[in-house]
């Protein structure tokens, strides 16, 4: 008998799942260098052991970030020191500093630093985008079957400025990817559109296709953004800043205003994740756009 594989999260949620609003909230990013031994959770203590990750843990908490494991694209590859990659994604207060540690638990004092502001200046300034493309293959097998492929060529072209990441929110939307500094977030790309999203950071603006949201903002903030952009054709990166809440308004820099209507609805169920159980699925869409 020949059995017939069920769909993957991603291919079912790609059929009727929009993607604005579906970033996960992270105005700060730590990212740790683990080439190895990436566990389900990066703070499970799989890979630093239990009492560093969850001190680690409760600091990203209280500082607002998120930590994520990264690592080159390809073979593993250990090192003497490890790379960790700073930033904060606010609008108009946008960073990213790079350092090399040699024992992570070097983070606990250097994640409480990564709050709004200026930059702390542990680190080197980081002058182009940094490319974080989920592969988080313990996470979910779409994350890694997908997610490497688009690492690979990226580094093709981009080099140092690619790296694989543990899980960023919502395999099911893989391959997902998540642009340094400003937490614009991707998923669904396939190589041709990951290239230009890169090439399009890298001048100052956002690339449109994939684009699930900033990761600065809630969900309801994130579609908003989207549906603004799109209505009056504007992908500047730091064109709009975001006032979140629940009718977010969003703001031009040339003193344009509108109030965004939002709503969330509810789809048919579907797995998150390979293999969890079947669950609905409850996005949250932009319905309308008044001008202020």
């Amino acid at each position: 008998m020949t059995t017939i594989a069920a769909p993957t999260c991603s291919a079912l949620s790609a059929l009727d799942e929009p993607l604005p609003g579906t970033a996960a909230t992270a105005p700060g990013y730590v990212c740790l260098e683990v080439p190895t031994g990436w566990g389900r959770d990066v703070l499970d203590g799989t890979a630093l052991g239990a009492e560093l990750s969850d001190e680690l843990s409760a600091r990203a908490k209280a500082a607002d970030v998120r930590i994520l494991f990264i690592r080159r694209p390809g073979r593993d590859v250990v090192r003497e020191t490890r790379t960790v990659l700073l930033a904060r994604t606010e609008p108009g207060n946008t960073w990213c500093e790079r350092l090399e540690i040699t024992e992570p638990a070097e983070l606990l004092d250097i994640v409480p630093r990564v709050v709004a502001g200026p930059a702390p200046g542990i680190g080197a300034a980081v002058q182009d985008p940094i490319a974080l493309v989920c592969a988080h293959g313990k996470r979910d097998r779409c994350c890694a079957v997908l997610g490497r492929p688009i690492a690979a060529a990226l580094t093709a072209e981009f080099g140092q400025d690619v790296w694989e990441c543990s899980h960023t929110g919502g395999h099911r939307f893989a391959p997902s990817m998540i642009m340094l500094p400003t937490g614009y977030t991707y998923g669904r790309l396939d190589e041709d559109d990951s290239l230009a999203t890169v090439r399009d950071a890298r001048n100052g603006h956002i690339h449109a296709g994939g684009l699930r949201g900033r990761s600065t903002w809630g969900a309801a903030g994130q579609a908003a953004e989207i549906a603004v952009r799109e209505a009056i054709d504007e992908f500047a990166v730091d064109a709009v800043t975001v006032e979140d809440g629940d009718e977010p308004i969003v703001r031009h820099r040339d003193g344009r205003a509108w109030r965004v209507g939002v709503e969330t609805s509810e789809l048919p169920a579907r797995p998150a994740s390979c293999g969890a159980a079947a669950k609905p699925a409850r996005p949250v869409v932009a319905t309308t756009i008044t001008p202020l």
